[in-house]
Parts: C-alpha cells; structure tokens; sequence
C-alpha cells in the first residue's frame, strides 16, 4: 500500500479524485495537450488567411527547425546505433566473471524476475519469447519466469500456459502461471492489470516465501512477443551493479521490431523501423527517457510504487512517473544501450495491417495521459526541485505536441499561405518563392531517410529462405513512404488520442491488444 501522502500515485483520470477542487484541476490539465495542439494547427490557418506574409516567415523558420532537429537526432541516431552493436559483440557474462569489483558485490546473489503476461496471443509467439529466456547466458538457477495468463482468455489459453511450463519450467530457477481474475473492481483489462497481478502474486507465492532480498532482484516486464538475445541478463545485470544508487533507476533497452519484418507491408515496415530508431536515439537523451514497453527495474522500486497501475492503458511509461513521485525527484531511467526483439504489425490482410497500425499508434498516443498525471503531481509533491518540473513538463509537452503537430504543419499546412493569402500576398517574391525555399529545405531533410535506409540494412534479421533477392531493394526503396507514415501514422493517431483525452468520457481509450498471427502473410 501507498503511503498516504502519495494517495494520488494510483489516480489515472480526474474521476479518480476524491477531492472536488482536485478534479477540476486534474480535468484542467487533461484538456491541455489536445488544446495546444488544436490551437497550434488552426492558429496556422488563421494567420496564413489573415497574416499570410507572417506566416510564410514562420513556416520557412519552422522548416529549417525541422531541418536542424533532423540533423541533431540523425547524429544521435548514429552515435547510440554504434553503441548498440559494439554491446552486441561483448560476452556480457564474462565481464561479470572477470570484473574483480563484481566479484565483491557478488553478482551471482541477482536474481532475474520476468513477467510475460498473455492473451490470446498464439502459442508459437509465447514459446518463442521463451525459448529465447532458455537460451540466454545467464545462470537460469537465478531466473523466476511468470507467465502471466487471462481468466477472460478461457480456457484455451491456460491449457497453452500448462504446455510451455511443462517442456521449460525444470530449465529455470522457478517457472510459475498466474491466472489474472476477470472483471475486477477498478481495472482495465490489458497488460497493466495483469503485470500488476502477476507481480504480486509472485512476491506473495515466491520471494516472501523464500525470503529473496527486494534489493536483489530486478523485475523485466516483458511483452509476450519480446525476444532477448543471449547477453540481456548479463548486460542488464553488469550495467544494475555498476550504476551507483541503482535502487532508484530503471533499465531501459531498444525495442527493434524485427521478429516479422520480412513478413510485413512496407508502410508497416517503415513505421516499425521508425519506432526502432526513435528509441535507439533516445538511449543518448537520458534525461528525457521513461520507461517503454518491455522494460526492467529494481523490484524495491515497484513496491515502493505498489506495483503497476491496473487502471491505465500506458502502464510502462506510468510506472516511471510513479517512482518519481514517490523518490520526490530521484528517480531516472538509465539507457542499455543493448536491444530485445519485438514483432512489427502484421495481420492477415493489408488492410487490416494498416487498421491494426493505426490503433497501435494511437494507443502509444494515448501515452499523453501522462501529462496531466505528471503535472498534477508537480503540483501535488513539494519536494521536487522546481528546474527538475520545469524540464520534464517542457520536454513532454514538447514531446506530444510535435507528435501531433509538426509533420501536418510541413507537409500539409506549409502551402496554406499561398492558397488563402489572397492575390496581393500570391504577387509578391515570398509567395513565388516559398513553395522552392520548402522543397529545399525538405530535400536537406531527407539525410534522415538516407540514414535510415543504411540503418535498416544492417539490423535487419536474415532473410526467410522464400523470399527473393529483390526483397533487399524493397527494404532501401521503402524509405519515400516515411513521408506518409508520419501523417497518416504519426501525427493523426496522436491527434485522435490527445482529442479523445481533451474530451474524456466515453471517448476514452481502453487497452487495444495488437493481434498477434502464428502464420504472417506474406506482403510486399
């Protein structure tokens, strides 16, 4: 249970206040992201009608901002990507065995919980992530593997569970099912509730049984789908022992989504491979890192925080802000630097595909339910150091705001200075000139996609013996499309979730599984 001063840790919207005055402003604060970014783009077409030489101006600076960032983040992009594969080459459990100061911490006293929860995800999926924690080179004597099941699953999905601990329960130091009740009081259904479930019970079930010390174990919440490589444990737990005041830090690798990617469409290739290189890069901006999806951390901090919040859909992002919080302020999340493999968005149709992404993304939009829980407990927590609120509320206001905005303001809005300047402003040298001003800037820009498109050769996983040769060229020439991906799969869905949560009600995301397919079709 939570202390009672930090009774607003468990709140996921404003109905979750008692206090009345506390609701108000929680509400106020929802409105927020969804306001700012409503106003930014119709204050875009309000100005090209009624200012449109002023916003010419402003939409050339706007374009060599985008162009400037876009050279920033490609050298973060390169910077972190040469990290990533140089910790890929290192045999991460030697350096635990020759490290003398290791040695006098006793890594061997680390103990690894991982928490796969499931749906109905296909049996294939789920013995794939498991296969890959049986293979891992880390002692499996110091690994409790919790296969997280659903009640509202039926039974289907409990006789799979009994499957996969039967053929890999004896490989690791103990393997145990927990059936997440439906129907529950206070809860949304998904990945928060169930993890928050499975972790409890774990703690209840094995380590308070076993008296294992909370200040030895490290809790990787794991998306069924998350496939290690071979040195994680070993990376996770050299880079746990060597960061001082390790308690009051997460543990954040890079997703790549490349489980499926020769299976799927290129729009889903190129948002996949985009999501990817987004958090490869943020691995080199600590300071603005939260934890993402598949994740680890101190099992003493998720106590602290009473586990993951039930009652979310953006549950790992959630449980950042919910150490913070209680840590008043020292808490952080410390880059790995070292990936885990995850699956694209592939379903049985290409259609469907697109569906399935833009529900995807929206949901990963959903991500700014967060600001107003972080500035309301700005507001709440007297503790944090002011500059600390002033930089996070900034960077992640930021952060959603150009998520939902900037790509329609280049690619879409850029040219309404022409279209409703009227025939004085169209007579004049800015109004011929700027249409080539932005075309040049953008094609300076499209370093990014160059960059991307050599990226994507090398971290590619080897080709499925049935695909031909060409399917090399399809993954370079895929790389244009970027340019509708940040529209229709960037900036809409983000839009759509900051709209819904500005209008709150009945217009609130639920937790949206993506559907996972145990034969991929085969796309182009």
């Amino acid at each position: 249970m939570l202390p009672s001063q930090y009774y607003y840790l468990n709140a996921a919207s404003s109905q979750d206040l008692e206090n009345s005055r506390e609701r108000r402003i929680y509400r106020f604060l929802e409105i927020i992201p969804g306001a700012l970014s409503w106003l930014t783009l119709l204050g875009v077409v309000f100005i090209s009608w009624l200012t449109p030489i002023f916003a010419a101006f402003f939409i050339i600076i706007f374009d060599i901002y985008w162009l400037l960032k876009t050279i920033y983040l490609s050298l973060h992009l390169r910077s972190a990507f040469k990290k990533v594969r140089e910790n890929l080459k290192i045999n991460w459990l030697s350096k635990l065995i020759q490290n003398e100061e290791l040695k006098i911490k006793n890594w061997k006293d680390i103990f690894h919980l991982i928490i796969l929860p499931f749906y109905n995800e296909p049996e294939e999926t789920i013995r794939a992530s498991i296969e890959s924690l049986a293979s891992a080179n880390y002692p499996k004597d110091k690994m409790i593997v919790v296969l997280g099941a659903e009640e509202r699953a039926g039974e289907n999905a409990l006789k799979i569970a009994r499957r996969i601990k039967n053929e890999f329960g004896d490989k690791f130091y103990k393997f145990l099912i927990t059936v997440h009740p439906k129907d529950l009081a206070d809860e949304i259904p998904g990945k928060g509730s169930n993890i928050a479930y499975a972790g409890k019970e774990t703690k209840r079930k094995i380590i308070d049984n076993l008296k294992i010390s909370y200040d030895k174990i490290i809790v990787s919440a794991f998306d069924i789908d998350t496939v290690v490589y071979p040195e994680y444990f070993s990376r996770l737990t050299y880079v746990f022992l060597t960061t001082p005041d390790n308690q009051n830090f997460s543990y954040q690798p890079v997703p790549f989504y490349i489980n499926n990617i020769w299976q799927a469409p290129s729009l889903a290739r190129v948002v996949a491979f985009s999501a990817t290189f987004w958090h490869m890069l943020q691995q080199e901006r600590a300071d603005r890192l939260t934890t993402f999806s598949s994740h680890s951390m101190p099992l003493r901090a998720l106590i602290n925080a009473d586990f993951w919040q039930k009652n979310m859909v953006s549950e790992d992002s959630r449980i950042f802000w919910q150490c913070l919080f209680h840590h008043n302020g020292n808490y952080g999340v410390i880059p790995l630097y070292y990936p885990v493999k995850m699956d694209a968005n592939v379903a049985e149709t290409f259609w469907q595909t697109m569906k399935n992404l833009y529900k995807q993304q929206r949901r990963w939009g959903w991500g700014c339910e967060n600001i107003p829980y972080m500035l309301f407990g700005f507001l709440k927590n007297k503790k944090i150091p002011l500059y600390q609120k002033w930089h996070y509320s900034w960077i992640y206001i930021e952060s959603f705001w150009s998520w939902s905005t900037n790509a329609l303001i280049i690619f879409m809005l850029g040219w309404l200075p022409i279209f409703l300047g009227g025939e004085v402003f169209n007579q004049t040298l800015l109004a011929y000139n700027l249409p080539q001003i932005t075309r040049w800037l953008m094609t300076l820009a499209s370093i990014g996609i160059i960059s991307s498109a050599y990226l994507t050769m090398i971290i590619l996983p080897p080709k499925p013996i049935e695909y031909g040769g060409h399917k090399y060229l399809l993954m370079i020439l895929q790389w244009p499309l970027l340019l509708i991906t940040m529209i229709i799969f960037g900036a809409f869905p983000g839009l759509d979730a900051q709209t819904r949560l500005m209008l709150s009600g009945k217009f609130r995301l639920g937790f949206w599984i993506t559907p996972k397919w145990s034969n991929p079709p085969k796309h182009k």
